[in-house]
Parts: structure tokens; sequence; C-alpha cells
């Protein structure tokens, strides 16, 4: 976490006074495609403030017969191309850390697998928010279009570490 903050801590920076005028995707009210898993859709009176695109790891620990899950980590993006701006920063908790220092900590509410190969989908509902920012007055999360992140097949070597890359959409409520 701290390398991936070095290496992007200056656009971090530079974004968060943009971040306090203008929410990332502010206009963006599109709610994504649940397919089989309508129980992933936010209570009614909630709509999508903003969305990011995660690229981290999943972090996870052996204990020599099985994996356990560690946390996240990972950078959060105002796009998935090129152009695309650091806009936070993810871990766990489960946390999401805007570069003006808002944050949001939520809770899983529901679990969707619609890849086998990917981490499962989830709705998450914020347990605390802190700080002015695209996370104040947050509610709801979903991470949806997920791909990797699933904990290795091999049982591993008492405390190995497995950091396993995944990306994911997430989706931020508020209450209209």
């Amino acid at each position: 976490m701290a390398e991936m903050i070095r290496r992007h801590g200056n656009k971090l920076a530079a974004l968060a006074l943009l971040l306090l005028v203008v929410p990332v995707g502010a206009d963006d009210n599109r709610e994504p495609d649940l397919g089989d898993f309508p129980k992933l859709q936010a209570p009614d009176g909630h709509k999508v403030a903003f969305v990011a695109y995660a690229e981290g790891v999943q972090i996870y620990r052996s204990n020599g017969t099985s994996w356990t899950f560690v946390g996240p980590e990972a950078m959060l993006y105002s796009g998935d191309d090129e152009d695309a701006e650091p806009v936070g920063i993810h871990y766990g908790g489960p946390t999401w850390e805007s570069a003006s220092g808002s944050k949001v900590v939520a809770a899983v509410v529901e679990r969707g697998t619609p890849d086998a190969n990917a981490i499962p989908w989830l709705l998450l509902r914020a347990v605390a928010n802190q700080g002015p920012g695209i996370f104040h007055r947050v509610t709801y999360i979903q991470r949806v279009y997920t791909t990797g992140g699933l904990a290795p097949v091999d049982p591993g070597e008492f405390g190995e570490e497995a950091r396993v890359p995944y990306t994911a959409w997430y989706v931020f409520y508020r209450q209209q």
C-alpha cells in the first residue's frame, strides 16, 4: 500500500483539489447490469453518485493447508483507459479513501458469483464515513465486473503471502 501511495502520491495530491469541487462521475448515474444477481441492487431511494475502476491485489495468507483472506490493496481510477486519473485507494476494512481524504468503510450485505474464475460481486452497506469529499454520505457500494483475485489453489507454506491481481468496478451510491 505504501509503495502504491508513493508511486501515485503526486497525482493524488493534485487531484484532491479537483475532487473537492467536482466529484468523479457526478453526472454518471448509470447502474450496472446485475444480470442474474438482482439481490446486489442498492435499495430504492439510493442513486449512483460515482463509479471507480480498481486495479490491485487481493492478499491471502496460508496456514499450511488453506488460504485466509487478509484484505485488498488497490488504486481507484476515474476509468479503465490510459487517460484515467487516480482518485483514491482501497484497502482492508474494507475501506475506500479518496485523494481528498474522505473515507467510507463498509460491510458485505450480499454476494454473487457470475464468474467462477474471479472474486464475487458484492453489495456492501456503508458503516462509517469520514471527511468531506467523494465518499461523504456514501450509503452503498457495489463491486461488479470483477476479474481475477481468487486465492491460490495449492495450500501454500505456513505464513506464505499471496498477492493475487484483480480488477473491479466500484459503484458508489448516496441516499436521495
